[in-house]
């Protein structure tokens, strides 16, 4: 009893200064720093071919491993953040949910995944971090991957999430710069996370249909996507949708046009945005796509919503995928990168 009374009286959100996938590092500082970091393997080395690396911001590495015609390809990717709800297993299977989504956004399938802590030791009990690490393997077993160990350090921030390494078909890759002009625009999951996310944080409001949006898989959908024929997708987390379509019609060479009114939101996300739950982060991809985007008549609020820095939010697949809404096209290239309509 006095161990959960403990745990009831914690608020994890409240031990650190972001949030989830809006504490990412803002999308145009981060291509400044890794400019010409690219891999320095020699081609056909013991290594493998890179198939996919740093040069399209892709959500994941992808690998072909050696052995001629046939060989399958890794597919491997890290992520973690601080705290994006209060409860700690909600916690855990939301970042363990969001690090597997990278292998599904290449139309990969996760095969193993290693633990990235980071704990306050002397500020937050240790029970806490079990619920978090218990929350994340309970997740990893529903997409069928294993979890064997992991890293932890003593921070000041409490942070989790993981590695993981999965396997795809080299020639059935989804990627961000495959999209050609004509292609549809569909999206998996309904955008608002970021903002009642941050509503939670601020007033301690549970929102339980975000949580569920959250923990929800991206396996079915990239199943969808793959069996349907497409071959250009990315995910929507913290550079928020028009960050991530982006630099999908970037690396593309076209023009992605959106219709704002097909564009699925979470409930209570709009009141979020006009009450001011608005993260630093969603304000800065909000700002990294002005340049490149023409927004036609599109209120702020609307705005905010789409450049909105989700954790753990849903594919953008350029194609039709059954039961996911068509929110726009992507176009020849013009003017601009985005058009929001």
């Amino acid at each position: 009893m006095a161990t959960a009374t403990r745990q009831a009286n914690v608020r994890l959100t409240q031990y650190a200064r972001g949030g989830g996938c809006a504490c990412k590092i803002p999308p145009g500082e981060l291509e400044e720093v890794v400019a010409g970091l690219s891999d320095r393997t020699p081609a056909g080395s013991r290594a493998g071919d890179l198939l996919v690396g740093l040069d399209s911001g892709d959500d994941a590495a992808v690998v072909r491993l050696p052995g001629g015609a046939g060989a399958a390809a890794v597919v491997a990717t890290a992520d973690f953040f601080t705290p994006v709800v209060d409860d700690p297993y909600d916690w855990g299977r939301i970042a363990a949910a969001n690090a597997l989504s990278d292998v599904y956004a290449m139309g990969g399938a996760p095969l193993v995944a290693v633990n990235l802590l980071a704990w306050p030791r002397e500020v937050l009990p240790f029970e806490l971090a079990r619920e978090v690490l218990r929350g994340g393997l309970d997740i990893a077993a529903e997409a069928g991957c294993h979890v064997a160990g992991g890293h932890s350090v003593d921070d000041a921030e409490p942070k989790y999430g993981m590695a993981v390494t999965g396997v795809a078909d080299p020639d059935r890759l989804l990627r961000n710069d495959t999209g050609r002009p004509g292609m549809p625009l569909s999206l998996t999951k309904p955008l608002g996370l970021g903002v009642l996310n941050n509503r939670h944080k601020a007033t301690g409001e549970v929102f339980p249909h975000a949580v569920e949006t959250m923990t929800r898989l991206n396996r079915d959908a990239a199943e969808a996507a793959l069996a349907a024929g497409a071959v250009c997708a990315t995910d929507v987390t913290g550079f928020g949708l028009l960050g991530h379509l982006y630099k999908l019609a970037r690396a593309s060479g076209v023009t992605a046009v959106v219709d704002a009114s097909a564009v699925p939101y979470l409930d209570g996300a709009t009141r979020a945005v006009r009450d001011g739950h608005v993260s630093g982060g969603t304000r800065r991809n909000l700002a990294w796509v002005v340049p490149h985007t023409d927004f036609g008549g599109t209120d702020e609020p609307t705005r905010l919503l789409l450049a909105d820095a989700q954790t753990s939010g849903g594919l953008l697949v350029a194609g039709e995928v059954p039961g996911a809404p068509v929110i726009g096209e992507l176009v020849p290239g013009g003017e601009h990168r985005l058009v929001v309509r």
